[in-house]
């Protein structure tokens, strides 16, 4: 199997396969042919930069034509591609290139100043836009296994810095089951998934799953703005709309919701959505917010079908051949049964027996799930998940703080902000302009989505009889 041949280059050449709006303002089209013979070519200049089958390839792009590029070149050599996220920090940054080793770094222009400060090492970096990238002379493809590493993505977790999740060729070609039963565009039609590069969902619903649908995809390199995303519907014609539930939040509140003509699908995964928003977009809209649910590791897992009524607050039922389960409240996967489950955490063995999720659910009579909170300690913001100890990490790492800790709080658009609960050092005194200075620390040192929007100062954190802080008592107490 490839992806390159077996779905972009077995699409006929004409066809419209991609929509890109500019930052600068530009609208560009691609056709399926088009796009064939650029990461063609860049798969040839990745080759020349020492790129083989099977060497890491790490992406920092935007949502351009230039990152989808990037993306099935490396397919089409069977490069292990890394998508990273521009709102990463050189320390992030340094971390992944320390657990990946990439041979090749190709990266945005405008990202060239925080990728010197993480250091590169023996990486080939290779900036955008730059036309000759896309000159080169074709690499062939190659013949790839369903078990052949394709993808890797890095996700949070509360007991240390992110891991690198290693997915597998199989992954690419799974995506037909939650494109079937779940994104379902029509044939012809035009997707919107409005992910940012670097994220679990951007890499499987940008452009993978609209492809196999017979469907063209629609980028849009820019800031969120409400009003402005509701022109770009009807302005791009849009069939399907896959968004955050923080989106679908902030737009219903911030914008004036109206029938899109042409619209006829929108889908959400990440968080649950409230009620008031399922109804304020279906009364203004005519249209059903169907809710899915998966992981970074296992790809989705559930989902309102599109030829039901979804069941509002409800992330679905089990896609068709997935086996799960609820054993003492926690929703648990069959591996076997999950075709875009992945090979394993990088550099550890793969995963044995039943999948725990560490996700809290209940399932009605009728099959259909519903989220009621995590096992763990993982922090879900506006569809992002971010783990403790990277607040911490950087909260610590100012003169002022002796400790943090780093919860969630309950928010009416986010779902979930970060909440940091901060002992002083002796000589500082809490203050409002201590608290901005701590947010903007963060902000300078990890991923800006992670810095804490609730900033509390204690004397004491509360803690066990072993020394482990307490957070499911600061979370009650933050909820209070």
């Amino acid at each position: 199997m490839n992806f390159a041949t077996d779905i972009v280059e077995s699409a006929p050449a004409g066809d419209l396969a991609l929509v890109e709006l500019t930052r600068a303002g530009e609208r560009r089209t691609w056709s399926f042919g088009q796009v064939a013979q650029r990461s063609a070519a860049l798969a040839g200049t990745l080759a020349a930069h020492g790129v083989r089958r099977g060497d890491v390839v790490m992406t920092l792009i935007g949502n351009r034509s230039e990152w989808i590029f990037a993306m099935l070149a490396c397919f089409r050599i069977g490069a292990v591609v890394l998508p990273c996220s521009e709102q990463l920090r050189a320390k992030d940054l340094r971390a992944r290139i320390d657990a990946v080793s990439p041979t090749a770094i190709l990266a945005d222009e405008r990202n060239r100043a925080e990728l010197e400060a993480a250091g590169v090492g023996e990486a080939a970096v290779l900036l955008i836009p730059d036309d000759a990238l896309l000159r080169a002379e074709p690499a062939p493809a190659v013949s790839l296994a369903a078990e052949d590493p394709a993808l890797i993505t890095f996700t949070s977790g509360t007991a240390g810095e992110p891991k690198a999740v290693v997915h597998a060729q199989r992954y690419l070609f799974g995506q037909h089951v939650q494109g079937r039963h779940w994104l379902a565009p029509p044939p012809g039609g035009r997707v919107w998934c409005t992910a940012a590069s670097g994220w679990s969902k951007s890499a499987r619903n940008v452009f993978i799953a609209p492809w196999i649908m017979g469907a063209s995809a629609l980028i849009h390199d820019a800031r969120f703005d409400p009003q402005e995303r509701l022109a770009i519907l009807a302005q791009e014609q849009v069939d399907v709309l896959c968004m955050a539930p923080t989106e679908y939040r902030i737009i219903a509140k911030r914008a004036t919701l109206a029938p899109v003509p042409g619209l006829s699908g929108l889908v959400a995964a990440g968080e649950a959505l409230n009620p008031e928003v399922l109804r304020a977009w279906k009364e203004a809209t005519g249209l059903a917010i169907r809710d899915g649910y998966g992981q970074t590791e296992t790809g989705q897992l559930t989902a309102n079908p599109p030829d039901r009524e979804p069941r509002p607050g409800s992330m679905g039922l089990p896609l068709p051949g997935v086996r799960l389960s609820v054993q003492d409240g926690e929703l648990l996967a069959d591996p076997a049964t999950v075709p875009t489950f992945f090979l394993g955490y990088l550099g550890e063995p793969a995963p044995q027996g039943l999948w725990r999720t560490g996700d809290r659910v209940r399932q009605d009579e009728d099959g259909y799930i519903f989220f009621e909170g995590r096992t763990d300690d993982v922090i879900i913001s506006a569809g992002y998940r971010i783990g403790p100890f990277e607040v911490e990490s950087a909260l610590v790492a100012h003169p002022a703080v002796a400790e943090a800790a780093a919860v969630a709080a309950p928010d009416a658009e986010r779902g979930e902000v970060v909440r940091a609960v901060v002992v002083l050092r002796s000589g500082y005194e809490g203050s409002l302009q201590l608290a901005r200075e701590l947010q903007e620390h963060v902000k300078s040192v990890t991923a800006p989505y992670k810095y804490p929007r609730v900033v509390d100062f204690v004397e004491d954190l509360p803690k066990t009889s072993s020394g482990k802080v307490r957070r499911a008592l600061l979370r009650q107490q933050g909820a209070a």
